[in-house]
């Protein structure tokens, strides 16, 4: 009877329930990325796995550069206007396919030239790889979108899970046929991804099910499809930015040793975000369309919950991790420990920002959190041409730390000004202990019932 019980608690559809799946598919992601990141350093050593990174990185930068806040706006348009589905996914996928070819172009001639310090070979490698794999990531964000906006987690989640699961997988195939190279393994990525791709649109294929052949169909539809993309655009674009612009200093002012040893102990402290991540990528479809009081105590309890757990976990997780490093990656990796520490607390400190940020995008005010995106990073680059020549690695990670701590301040000022919401009463309120409670004595009231 308890087993059903969890079961049912488990299966629900229910706010709770979702972020507690959606947690636990980002942890086991993590885990997932960490145990392939093990696989890679010692398939490939600190340099090699500097390489492969560098193949892997462009078509993921791309796909944030030129997503043009679709996905998000699928989502945010979905909700808000119900019964014309069709006419949004319809816009969004069709539109993704001349974006694909024309910056699979652009990649293609300019690689050479982004990648000038590395052989040619892993050029040539980069260009296929970044070639082929572009459209699939742009049809990997507006499907996890479409699953989202009609509530189907369980596709979402498993977008998320399948790929890195069956990437592991062929890795190790690899690993044990001995059949070692970096195209080879390119190769198991981009095919995993479109195993993945064709299992999730076969899953939410009764969302597909319209004409094709129509075009934009609804111009209404397309107008608020691109007119709210076109606003959290910029928000997105500078997140993209945000993210992946020390892989990009690396790349150019540092080695492939170097970019090696970051992918590593970035992947590794990303492990922090995994609940708040889950937190932000639920709440932001559940509370769009509540009103303006609803959403800011949903986002807000969320919020104050996500960084007192991460509080209480980080500090002993921090040194674990750090032995973890040493065995798992090997005493080269050791090198870049105090960078891992850097970026544990910038990983929750952004982790908590976003939370708060989906406020804004679910009241359809993405253009405040443009601002916080413009100020943050503009103080971060800047960070990152000051330190990176003086501390290498550490510089990157405290460029990257200051910038979460100026993101959380820009935020949590927002708030105050537009919104008129205390301070005090989003970093504490004593009703979330009773929330807790209540909730708890709810599922052990259910697990009695049965």
């Amino acid at each position: 009877m308890s087993q059903l019980a969890i079961h049912k608690a488990w299966k629900g559809n229910g706010l709770v329930q979702t972020i507690m799946r959606t947690s636990a598919t980002n942890l086991l992601v993590m885990v997932i990325s960490t145990l392939t990141s093990i696989v890679t350093a010692r398939m490939f050593g600190v340099v090699g796995k500097g390489e492969f990174s560098a193949i892997l990185f462009w078509p993921t930068l791309l796909a944030g550069l030129v997503g043009f806040g679709l996905p998000t706006s699928l989502i945010y348009n979905m909700k808000q206007n119900k019964g014309s589905g069709g006419d949004f996914v319809r816009a969004g996928f069709l539109f993704q396919i001349p974006v694909s070819i024309v910056i699979g172009a652009v990649a293609w001639i300019w690689l050479p030239v982004w990648l000038g310090n590395y052989p040619a070979d892993i050029v040539q490698i980069a260009r296929w790889y970044t070639v082929l794999m572009l459209p699939i990531l742009l049809a990997i964000n507006l499907i996890s979108a479409l699953a989202q906006s009609t509530s189907k987690f369980n596709v979402y989640n498993g977008v998320r899970l399948y790929v890195p699961l069956f990437n592991l997988a062929g890795l190790m195939v690899l690993w044990a046929i001995g059949d070692l190279s970096l195209q080879n393994a390119s190769l198991i990525f981009l095919v995993t991804s479109v195993l993945v791709v064709s299992w999730s649109l076969y899953s939410i294929r009764d969302a597909l099910r319209i004409n094709w052949l129509k075009g934009l169909g609804n111009r209404l539809a397309a107008k608020a499809l691109f007119g709210y993309g076109s606003k959290v655009f910029g928000v997105e674009l500078l997140g993209t930015l945000y993210s992946q612009f020390d892989k990009i200093v690396i790349l150019s002012m540092l080695t492939a040793r170097d970019l090696g040893l970051y992918t590593v102990v970035y992947a590794l402290s990303r492990v922090f975000n995994v609940v708040q991540m889950a937190i932000t990528n639920v709440v932001f479809p559940k509370v769009t369309g509540m009103d303006k009081s609803a959403i800011i105590a949903t986002v807000g309890r969320a919020f104050r919950l996500s960084m007192l757990l991460m509080t209480i976990v980080v500090i002993p997780s921090m040194f674990i991790g750090r032995y973890l490093m040493g065995i798992l990656f090997g005493a080269p990796f050791l090198e870049a420990s105090n960078a891992f520490y850097l970026l544990s607390i910038e990983c929750i400190l952004g982790g908590g920002s976003w939370i708060l940020a989906s406020a804004f995008n679910a009241m359809g005010r993405p253009g405040l959190v443009l601002v916080r995106q413009l100020i943050a990073l503009a103080a971060t680059i800047g960070l990152f041409f000051v330190f990176t020549p003086l501390y290498g690695l550490n510089g990157i990670a405290l460029a990257l730390l200051i910038g979460a701590v100026i993101r959380m301040a820009v935020t949590m000022t927002s708030m105050r000004l537009i919104f008129q919401v205390r301070l005090s009463n989003m970093l504490f309120d004593k009703n979330d202990f009773r929330f807790l409670i209540n909730r708890l004595k709810e599922k052990k009231q259910r697990k009695g019932a049965r």
